[in-house]
């Protein structure tokens, strides 16, 4: 479903942050990419989901195809109406926002009104905590209960996951490749 093919990136026309990166994500299954902080597994994310030339940084090297169609060079919004969505990790959230305004914000290319509240009480059917706590914030989600939920979610609905984890014995007890 998801290829990285020899991925180099580049910040600033000349700053290499990436290089050689390559990875497959198989269709209905879940991967994970470890690493330290700094071994570029936010960048690789970004590279995949668009959001490299908000920062100045740009694939220039080698190609990253979803569904078998080239996206490199696609903007995010494109990629996020193809199906190809990034879940940002507690930093990235709208800190001063509930859960339920940060989920309203998440879907703002859905211009259906009656979908996104479909889209939001079908991730507090698959999240009972998020509906629990609608009008705070997501800091106390427990990270085994999230993997869990995941893990579920892959295997009823064969939603494909690339997992981007620094806890390699959590991350591995669910994905098929690393």
């Amino acid at each position: 479903m998801l290829n990285l093919n020899n991925v180099e990136v580049i910040y600033d026309g000349v700053i290499l942050v990436l290089k050689g990166v390559s990875l497959e994500v198989r269709d209905g299954g879940i991967t994970t990419v470890l690493g330290a902080n700094g071994a570029g597994k936010t960048t690789t994310l970004k590279a995949i989901s668009g959001l490299l030339r908000t920062e100045r940084g740009e694939v220039t090297k080698g190609s990253i195809e979803f569904g078998g169609q080239r996206i490199d060079r696609l903007p995010a919004y494109e990629l996020v109406g193809r199906g190809l969505v990034q879940v940002f990790e507690g930093r990235r959230v709208f800190e001063h926002l509930t859960t339920e305004e940060n989920l309203i914000a998440g879907a703002h290319t859905e211009r259906d009104r009656g979908r996104v509240s479909a889209g939001i009480d079908r991730v507090y059917q698959c999240f009972p905590r998020f509906k629990e706590r609608r009008a705070l914030g997501l800091a106390p989600m427990l990270v085994e209960e999230i993997f869990a939920i995941i893990q579920r979610l892959n295997r009823e609905q064969q939603l494909t996951v690339l997992l981007v984890e620094q806890n390699a014995t959590l991350a591995l007890t669910i994905a098929e490749h690393g």
